[in-house]
């Protein structure tokens, strides 16, 4: 499996080459991947070049993922999908111009090292909001740069963003209600509000994008597995965003 991607996961990639009805682009991570042209774009494309050339700089989203294969697709990328990445992209920028400023030199060597692993932001994310994550951080930098690189980070004002999944829960159980409610009880990382008979709303706020997507994803997970042993059958919605 390709080291940190998901199915999912929307990824900035440049077109390298096409051949045949295959479009292969190289991911900023230095992967390459694969795009069919039933996945550049709705109905029938009489010119690919319209859509993509060489060296064309596109947004995809990753369809699957199979050993060290990448199919990715270009037109189930939405506007919403777009904006969510476009701003993760400014939050590492700005969290590599942290780095920069406090470190000077050291911090192009620092920054590699880090995207070896993960990204910049969540990097710091973490070490902003977990002794695991501030450790690692000193464990990086040293600890009187780790802590001049926290204090900016948490002077920062950010906002909170509102992660929602609607789910439906259903059984034909005679205690059905009983069997629901004492399932989402078991749910502690997201807030659940009912909406009405076996509908539910499941919310993360965070102000990191990508650990609320985390949360609301294992929680899913959770949910599926014991739903599946309770004799229930569930269902979700498409996830909704609000800013706060």
């Amino acid at each position: 499996m390709v080291k940190n991607l998901e199915e999912g996961d929307i990824v900035f990639c440049t077109v390298d080459r096409i051949i045949g009805t295959n479009v292969f682009v190289r991911l900023d991570s230095g992967e390459e991947a694969c795009i069919v042209f039933s996945e550049i774009a709705p109905g029938r494309i009489r010119n690919i070049r319209d859509y993509v050339f060489p060296q064309k700089k596109i947004i995809c989203k990753v369809l699957r993922l199979s050993g060290d294969r990448i199919d990715l697709s270009l037109r189930r990328v939405t506007p919403k999908d777009q904006k969510d990445f476009k701003d993760l992209q400014k939050h590492e920028k700005s969290y590599e111009s942290i780095l920069k400023n406090i470190l000077g030199k050291g911090a192009e060597s620092i920054i590699e090292k880090i995207l070896k692993e993960d990204s910049v932001y969540e990097f710091l994310q973490e070490a902003k909001t977990s002794e695991k994550g501030k450790e690692n951080l000193e464990n990086l930098v040293g600890k009187e740069e780790a802590t001049k690189v926290l204090e900016v980070l948490n002077n920062q004002k950010q906002k909170k963003v509102g992660l929602k999944k609607e789910i439906s829960l259903t059984t034909s159980e005679p205690n059905g209600i009983e069997l629901i409610k004492n399932l989402l009880k078991k749910i502690k990382e997201v807030e659940i509000k009912y909406i009405s008979a076996g509908k539910y709303i499941l919310k993360k706020e965070s102000t990191d994008i990508k650990k609320a997507d985390r949360d609301l994803k294992n929680t899913l997970i959770i949910l599926g597995k014991e739903a599946k042993k309770m004799n229930m059958s569930l269902t979700t919605s498409v996830k909704q965003k609000e800013k706060k």
